[in-house]
């Protein structure tokens, strides 16, 4: 099965009002489909790629390296000059071996094998459909001040962010970025929130501040909406109600047309943040076109170079970054882990990892906060990864498995769709949003904090889960995880479940 190049899986619209929900296709996510096995033209020789070429940081390229880049047949696209990283187009496939060699050059790497522009043929699927009556029926169970889809969102009280709402809606003057595949800033759920002046497209590597680019295109990926109204969606008596209601979210578009999601995008992405005083992103996606970048291999490990001074730099500009730890089961600190679905865009083998020098992007850098994911019971969801010092707080993320009480009927998470519906996704992907905007909450309660307190925050305010021993998700007599560690600090829920009531009140 090839691997989600997103982290959330499927999602089921929510009309607008009492109307019929339109039909809405498959998320690129962990159930197997055409749209997942479907591989894509491999690179010929001639194929025009995208590179990165690490440098010195502050000073731009010299003379000598761009007449390198040059010389060996690149053209630059953009150089981020703050972080030493160039991103360039060659269609000469020896160019990162031979750029390798130039003084000043610290590292460089093709950042994907397919060629710019590939198409992808793949059918996305049918969708499944929430009526009528359905929609009705939560409105009906609306209660107090809740949003009308408010009573399907059993994931707030999970973390308490009900109760944290009584208290603080979050502050305006936080913005979390969603950095995805595009944010529909025209839903009435967002629209009220939305930060344009924070927002760009960023899926070329270089900046698109062209008005409305950060929204997914006409066939684009829904995912990106989804997570922002898991984040932010306003508390307006429409649709439903964010984890952090009243501070403001930002689109950052990094997924090409068919949601490839590359190097240089997400390099774009965090320097972005970074200079437009973003307090939090979010990433629930890993990087293309490797579900672990090796750092024994030299492309692998420009791209890994690159990622990590861009995540660097957005940190020391007073960002928090938070990122899904991934839908595949893998215990991110076992010995190995076969990785059968990369390079993703072009002809997937399996191979055999060390998870410890094998990092999936960007969930593993350096001061990144790693999410996994918890059902409707606060279990680790069946899908979720996990890994003992990998894992640093858990999130609901939605489990089939996990079934909420009523009136909630679906244990997935709702989230915001393109075009004023609202729909269910499961995923670390949906876990992810919901610390972004518990760190949000921090944010606003503590408004001059540093990146670091406000994760030592995170951290301290979660409420401790010991592991699920056994784990037998899917009750058939057979162990499906190994949870490692104690209540306090473990491979499942890492320091524990974020707790937004404490985040406000402690």
């Amino acid at each position: 099965m090839t691997a989600p190049r997103t982290r959330s899986r499927r999602l089921i619209a929510l009309p607008l009002g009492m109307a019929m929900a339109t039909a809405f296709a498959l998320l690129p996510g962990a159930t197997a489909s055409a749209a997942e096995t479907a591989p894509k033209a491999s690179a010929a020789d001639s194929a025009t790629l995208s590179y990165v070429v690490n440098i010195a940081t502050g000073k731009g390229p010299t003379t000598t390296v761009k007449k390198a880049i040059a010389d060996a047949g690149g053209t630059i696209v953009i150089a981020y000059d703050q972080i030493g990283v160039i991103v360039v187009h060659s269609s000469n496939p020896d160019f990162a071996r031979t750029i390798r060699k130039v003084p000043g050059v610290q590292s460089a790497g093709a950042t994907r094998t397919a060629p710019l522009a590939a198409q992808s043929t793949a059918d996305m699927g049918a969708p499944k459909e929430l009526t009528a009556e359905e929609f009705a029926s939560a409105q009906a169970a609306a209660a107090g001040d809740q949003d009308p889809l408010e009573p399907l969102q059993w994931d707030l009280p999970a973390i308490k962010a009900d109760k944290a709402h009584d208290k603080t809606l979050g502050s305006r003057d936080v913005t979390v970025a969603v950095i995805d595949t595009g944010v529909d800033d025209t839903h009435p759920d967002l629209a009220p929130n939305f930060n344009r002046d924070a927002s760009v497209n960023c899926v070329s590597g270089k900046p698109d501040t062209t008005d409305g680019a950060w929204r997914p295109g006409s066939s684009g990926s829904a995912h990106g909406t989804h997570v922002a109204g898991e984040i932010a969606a306003a508390k307006n008596g429409i649709g439903m109600t964010g984890v952090a209601p009243g501070v403001k979210v930002a689109g950052i578009k990094v997924s090409d047309p068919e949601d490839y999601v590359y190097t240089e995008a997400v390099v774009c992405g965090f320097v972005w943040a970074a200079e437009h005083h973003v307090d939090v992103t979010n990433h629930s996606y890993y990087t293309d076109p490797w579900n672990f970048d090796c750092l024994d291999d030299a492309d692998q490990k420009a791209l890994v170079d690159a990622i990590t001074r861009a995540s660097r730099y957005a940190e020391r500009k007073g960002t928090v970054n938070v990122a899904a730890a991934g839908n595949e089961s893998h215990d991110l600190d076992a010995d190995s882990i076969t990785d059968p679905d990369s390079p993703n865009d072009g002809t997937p083998g399996d191979r055999v990892i060390d998870p410890h020098k094998c990092l999936d992007i960007p969930a593993q850098l350096p001061g990144v906060v790693t999410v996994a994911a918890t059902g409707a019971k606060g279990i680790k969801s069946s899908f979720s990864n996990y890994g003992l010092n990998v894992i640093d707080v858990a999130a609901p993320g939605g489990d089939d498995y996990q079934p909420p009480a009523a009136p909630a009927t679906d244990g997935r998470i709702l989230g915001t769709l393109p075009g004023g519906k609202w729909g269910y996704a499961k995923g670390t992907s949906m876990a992810s949003p919901h610390v972004a905007g518990v760190a949000a909450l921090i944010k606003s309660t503590h408004p001059h904090a540093t990146p670091g307190q406000v994760k030592a925050l995170l951290s301290s305010e979660a409420d401790a889960t010991p592991c699920t021993d056994p784990y037998d998700i899917d009750s058939d007599g057979k162990i499906d995880a190994v949870c490692k560690g104690s209540k306090n600090h473990n491979g499942f829920y890492g320091v524990g479940i974020v707790n937004a009531l404490n985040a406000v009140t402690k």
